[in-house]
């Protein structure tokens, strides 16, 4: 569709609102139809924050930095925020030159450049939970993705079955959760033991630490999925992005936006 094309709809869409024949939820939902934004190497979804929820993420592997800072660029221009993802420090570095207001997180590997520098108020509790030190950096993917989204988030770490009397020190911070990602390697038993006593939805997060019969996290993977607690919802392994988000939807109570 060409741009003359897409401003044309929009307004036919506006004028349909403004003589009330059609409403405000039903205009809503013809817009999300709407085109992307063709870069030839990447087509960018600017209405993804009205079908999901959160704008489109940038996945940094695979694509050169010129790329990113064309996609993030874009994205901002529309008001979006961004956050890309499994970011290296010297992506960043070049996109700091670009965006003043670029931040890197270390540890989670990402890059965040918010929109606007206004103070963000934050909903609810997403509890993030990680079985041990090793996981730490699919926990913060997580915590910082639900973070992003709009969600407080509670983190909680070094506490899997290792060491089981570590995670009641959390008990009251469990029972105020509206979602908890569950963060774990080796045998991966964490989110079985927190579905077990949580009264929220657990998003359990396999990881790829461990020795050799963790096959790289799909023996964790296995043991979540295979899980006789209920609430547990698994995503795949190391995604900490897809842990975080789910659970930040949860917490916000939308699956969809109103």
């Amino acid at each position: 569709m060409g741009i003359n094309l897409y401003k044309e709809k929009i307004e036919e869409i506006l004028q349909k609102v403004k003589k009330q024949d059609i409403t405000v939820d039903e205009a809503m939902q013809s817009l999300r139809g709407f085109p992307y934004e063709d870069l030839d190497f990447a087509k960018v979804d600017h209405h993804r924050s009205l079908n999901k929820g959160f704008p489109e993420v940038i996945y940094s592997p695979g694509k050169t930095t010129e790329q990113i800072i064309e996609i993030a660029g874009r994205l901002l221009e529309k008001g979006a925020d961004v956050l890309a993802t499994r970011a290296e420090h010297s992506t960043y570095e070049q996109l700091q030159r670009t965006f003043n207001a670029a931040e890197y997180h270390e540890m989670a590997r990402a890059i965040v450049i918010y929109n606007s520098q206004q103070e963000r108020v934050l909903q609810g509790q997403v509890v993030v939970m990680a079985a041990g030190t090793a996981d730490l950096p699919v926990a913060e993917e997580a915590a910082l993705t639900a973070e992003i989204m709009g969600s407080r988030v509670i983190k909680a770490y070094d506490v899997g079955v290792a060491g089981i009397h570590r995670l009641f020190d959390y008990w009251e911070e469990i029972k105020k959760a509206r979602s908890i990602v569950a963060v774990a390697g080796m045998e991966g038993a964490l989110p079985s033991v927190i579905g077990g006593i949580a009264g929220c939805p657990v998003i359990a997060v396999p990881t790829s630490v461990g020795y050799g019969a963790s096959f790289n996290g799909l023996a964790p993977l296995l043991t979540m999925l295979n899980t006789c607690a209920s609430g547990v919802a698994v995503v795949n392994i190391d995604n900490g992005f897809g842990g975080g988000y789910t659970a930040a939807l949860i917490n916000l109570g939308q699956t969809t936006p109103e």
